[in-house]
């Protein structure tokens, strides 16, 4: 009875839970958008321009949250848009940890040689503005989604490999690293098994803010015409598209920018969630 009262009791996070659900619905719309979407995003028909949301006069039965200047759907170029949204965010932020979580596990742990020249190339990489690098290496490596992934990926490995560094030059003084070098582990083996483990938690986190950040980038890409070439719809297309026709058809800007606002402040309450339930240091 005793042990159960000393128990510390976890703590019910709201951010979490609210944030894991609006992803995990934003997720699976975008996954079943064949079958979610009530009309082909891609549909134009100069009958439907501008057409308001369904509690606005004027509305049309199918169209909830109205149409853009060529009478498409909103909606449904809504949820076609968060798959091009989640794609770039997994991919891109998953390309991103691997390389940088994997540099700073060694640049933190080993120290050295090893430090001084992955921080060499850290501080030099972090030198050029994020954005207008990403703008130019996706002009070199053309359109598509393939290079809106890669030209993420080689910016944001960065943000991985000193965020890591400093935790693996933490954990590395710790008394468990010493235990197990008297215990005849290897190095590696230390690194892998015992210090991973413990940064593993702002990895998490940090995974979860870069998909949002990956979110962003992909917008501003797509909203300059610098993202996916074909005609599909992403979020930051079509908030370039509302930008012409505000005062006509205010609905065309705001709800896309709702959806990026939710999906990126959700990236970071759910990982900021995760952290704090499983760090033990602050659990």
């Amino acid at each position: 009875m005793a042990e159960a009262r000393i128990r510390p009791r976890r703590r019910f996070d709201i951010r979490l839970w609210l944030a894991g659900g609006w992803l995990l619905l934003a997720l699976l719309a975008a996954i079943f958008a064949p079958v979610i979407a009530p009309q082909d995003p891609l549909a134009q028909d100069l009958m439907f321009e501008r057409l308001p949301p369904f509690w606005m006069e004027g509305a049309e039965p199918g169209f909830w949250l109205g149409t853009d200047s060529l009478g498409r759907d909103l909606l449904s170029r809504l949820i076609y848009g968060g798959r091009v949204a989640f794609i770039v965010a997994f991919a891109a932020a998953f390309a991103a940890c691997l390389v940088g979580s994997t540099l700073g596990l060694i640049s933190g742990y080993f120290g050295g040689w090893p430090d001084r020249i992955i921080s060499r190339v850290v501080d030099i990489w972090m030198a050029f503005p994020p954005v207008l690098f990403a703008i130019l290496l996706v002009a070199v490596f053309g359109t598509g989604l393939g290079s809106v992934i890669i030209a993420i990926a080689v910016i944001d490995w960065t943000r991985f490999c000193r965020v890591i560094r400093a935790e693996a030059m933490s954990q590395a003084r710790m008394d468990y690293v010493e235990n197990a070098r008297i215990a005849g582990f290897g190095r590696l083996r230390i690194m892998v098994a015992e210090v991973l483990p413990n940064v593993l938690p702002s990895i998490v986190a940090l995974l979860s803010l870069e998909m949002g950040i990956a979110v962003i980038v992909e917008a501003i890409l797509s909203f300059v015409n610098l993202s996916i070439s074909t005609d599909d719809p992403t979020w930051g297309g079509i908030i370039a598209e509302g930008r012409l026709s505000i005062h006509q058809a205010w609905w065309v800007l705001v709800f896309p920018l709702v959806a990026l606002f939710l999906t990126v402040l959700s990236f970071s309450q759910f990982g900021e969630g995760l952290k704090t339930r499983f760090d033990p240091v602050l659990r």
